[in-house]
Formats: C-alpha cells, sequence, structure tokens
C-alpha cells in the first residue's frame, strides 16, 4: 500500500471553484482508495492506494472530479516518499520565521523538456530566487511575497510546458507529518 498525495490545481483560489474539504474528501472515495484526509482548504488529499501507476490514479481522481464537480481539476500526484525528497532536494536555506522571503514548492505533472530548466531559472533576480529540479518534477521559489511574485503558477507553466500547482514549504512539510 502506497500513501500517496494530490495536490490538485485551481480550487479554492481567489474564491473560485469554491469546495468545503468534506465535500472534496466525499468525491475521492471511490473503489482502490483508503484512509482518505484532506489538508487545508488549498486542495491537498492524502490517500492510500496498491495501484502502483500513478498515472492511473490521477486520470481516475480527475474523471471522478470533473464527473461530481462539471469542471476539470487536475491532479498531480505524489507519492509521499517523492514528498521526503522534495524536502532533502531543497536547493535553498530554509527561510526560518520572521524571515522577509518565503519558500514555495511548484509540483509538476511531467519532466519539462530538456532546456526549460535554463530558461526558467535565467528569470531570477536578487529578489526572487527560482531553482528548477527535473528529475523530481519540482520547481523551488523562494519569494518575498507569492502574491505579488514574478513567477506565477501560469508563468511556469507556460515556460515548462507542462501543469503545475505551487504549495508553501510549511504545508509541503506538514504533509509529511498526517
Amino acid at each position: 500500500m502506497t500513501r500517496y498525495v494530490a495536490f490538485l490545481r485551481g480550487i479554492n483560489v481567489s474564491g473560485q471553484k469554491l469546495i468545503k474539504m468534506e465535500e472534496l474528501k466525499k468525491h475521492f472515495m471511490m473503489p482502490g482508495l483508503q484512509n482518505i484526509v484532506t489538508y487545508i482548504q488549498s486542495g491537498n488529499v492524502l490517500f492510500d492506494s496498491e495501484e502502483k501507476k500513478a498515472e492511473l490514479l490521477r486520470d481516475n481522481i480527475e474523471q471522478q472530479l470533473a464527473k461530481q464537480l462539471g469542471y476539470a481539476v487536475p491532479a498531480i500526484l505524489r507519492s509521499l516518499p517523492e514528498i521526503k525528497k522534495v524536502i532533502k532536494n531543497n536547493p535553498f536555506d530554509t527561510p526560518v520565521a520572521g524571515e522577509k522571503v518565503k519558500l514555495y514548492v511548484y509540483f509538476l505533472s511531467a519532466v519539462p523538456a530538456p532546456g526549460l530548466k535554463d530558461t526558467l531559472e535565467a528569470f531570477s533576480n536578487e529578489l526572487e530566487q527560482v531553482k528548477v529540479m527535473v528529475m523530481g518534477r519540482e520547481v523551488y521559489l523562494l519569494t518575498g511575497s507569492y502574491g505579488s511574485t514574478r513567477f506565477p503558477n501560469t508563468f511556469i507553466e507556460k515556460k515548462l510546458g507542462v501543469q503545475s500547482t505551487a504549495r508553501n514549504w510549511n504545508t509541503v512539510n506538514k504533509i509529511m507529518e498526517l
């Protein structure tokens, strides 16, 4: 049995596509998924499954959500061992409470095409730094404010040609505790 996290893209953001976590949890009650837990309103769902093919799980989840909600909700899956690697592979010194910068992780749906990593990292500047961990399908962003970042989700997706969804560092670490 593998523990997975489904990071859902675009729900409960800026008052759009609102869904309560209890309702979301019910939508994940489908054959093959067990021990379903949601974490905060940004669309993080943990579950156990014997299915080893994450792509198949993702497709089933996205179809179920589209059927139940009436709109597409992209899901990006990671196993807990993969999340552990995300934490271990953080290329930055982790900010401490009170610092003016915050760390975010973008989870990518696939490995971007070769060469795009350097293109994205070239946009780093003295206020914001971005690192792409292509083998792990993650982008790390160190920024003062995600709300005013030059690296919104749509920018990452456009530059890398894959879907992504961002979570702050505290959320990524808290998921390992659930």
